[in-house]
């Protein structure tokens, strides 16, 4: 199928797909008959805050939607949000959110361009930066743009509705947050704007401050949330359920075999483009081997198809066959962490070799069984052993490491 040759009411369909609502539809089909009999693309917008180094899996929903524009001919305006960053985005946050430094946001957003063009067409893509023009804006320019919106408005705002109903504060930098991204609209003149389901008041507040400066009004594409490796919460770098783009193979697919059977389809839906008729039978009949194959189809996607056939190889000699891995980090022990006697405890041994953030940690995974030493379960983190260099230590299913007296 060349999608270029689809008709708009087609495109729409296809465009459809995955997403949780496009508001207004009727706007999206008139905007792409208007694309086909000018042969001007359409101008499509994404705003990323490089709040983390790194993107995660959350990050390439919206991303793989915004390559489906591309391969209708459309283009793709990135914004990396060098400057909101510095404000902090409010969605969805319980309080004030801790601004980034310049230095930080620089950090991060030196990895977000690279990682985005694993999704994206680099030749479809106009890269930009809003400090280029927020950070020139003066106090008139911003006061002139907040007077075209209402406080009563900002405060029909989930969060800052919540926050407000319980008397948590609510800085006044928060409400600039919405003006900026709206202001980004105008000065590129976007058509369509894309965000997670979390963004629908900014990106609907867009609409009506582009109206009031009497430009054409973008539409709203909004996609669901990646759920977390928690199964609970959406993917996120702070809550430490994510799987990042530039994780190496064998850590990308660990983590993928680690989500819950109920996510699985999910994960298909939004992050592949495998038929729901050929994972749906295989999740319902045979989860794991459901599991290895989106596993491999996204370990693949963003590394080889080499380094996905071998992550699974080695996941399989861990995890199916109890088989030591191939490789694993290894430590050495210093002096002072043994005994006079020249033996180490088990609850000394994790801790020191990094296989357990505290002596209590340490504890409770001896105690609970989830210790061996050489593939010997241990139990007794008191219990005290002649350390031979090359032991191989084993904390849970996946934490492996070769432990040797410094």
């Amino acid at each position: 199928m060349n999608p270029q040759e689809l008709t708009p009411q087609e495109q729409l369909e296809w465009l459809k797909t995955g997403t949780a609502d496009v508001v207004p539809a009727a706007e999206l089909t008139a905007k792409l008959q208007r694309a086909r009999d000018t042969g001007r693309p359409l101008r499509v917008k994404l705003g990323m805050d490089p709040s983390a180094p790194d993107l995660h899996l959350g990050h390439t929903v919206v991303l793989r939607k915004l390559r489906q524009f591309q391969q209708l001919g459309h283009q793709v305006i990135l914004i990396i949000g060098d400057f909101t960053a510095m404000i902090g985005d409010p969605t969805g946050k319980s309080e004030t959110r801790k601004a980034l430094t310049p230095d930080e946001v620089r950090a991060n957003a030196q990895t977000y361009a690279d990682q985005a063009f694993t999704v994206l067409d680099p030749e479809r893509t106009q890269l930009v930066y809003n400090n280029d023009w927020l950070g020139p804006m003066t106090f008139a320019d911003v006061v002139q743009l907040t007077s075209r919106y209402t406080v009563a408005r900002l405060l029909e705002r989930d969060d800052f509705q919540k926050r407000f109903g319980e008397g948590r504060p609510i800085a006044v930098h928060e409400f600039m947050y919405a003006f900026a991204q709206s202001y980004d609209s105008v000065h590129l003149k976007a058509d369509v704007e894309l965000g997670g389901t979390d963004q629908r008041f900014n990106i609907l507040m867009g609409r009506d401050i582009q109206e009031s400066h009497g430009l054409p009004a973008q539409v709203g594409i909004f996609m669901p949330i990646l759920v977390g490796l928690d199964g609970v919460q959406k993917m996120s770098k702070s809550l430490g359920n994510y799987i990042g783009v530039a994780e190496p193979p064998q850590a990308m697919y660990e983590k993928l075999m680690s989500i819950s059977d109920a996510a699985m389809p999910e994960y298909y839906r939004l992050l592949t483009d495998v038929p729901l008729s050929d994972y749906a039978p295989l999740a319902q009949e045979q989860p794991m081997e459901a599991k290895k194959r989106l596993a491999v189809e996204l370990t693949g996607m963003y590394h080889s198809a080499a380094a996905a056939a071998q992550a699974r190889e080695e996941w399989d000699r861990v995890h199916s066959r109890r088989e030591i891995p191939a490789e694993m980090p290894e430590v050495s022990v210093p002096a002072d962490a043994f005994k006079e006697n020249g033996l180490i405890t088990i609850a000394r041994l994790l801790t020191t070799a990094g296989l357990a953030a505290s002596g209590r940690e340490a504890r409770r995974l001896a105690e609970q069984g989830g210790v061996a030493i050489n593939g010997e379960k241990v139990t007794n983190p008191d219990a005290e052993i002649d350390l031979q260099d090359g032991s191989v230590v084993q904390v849970g299913r996946r934490k492996f490491a070769r432990v040797s007296r410094a």
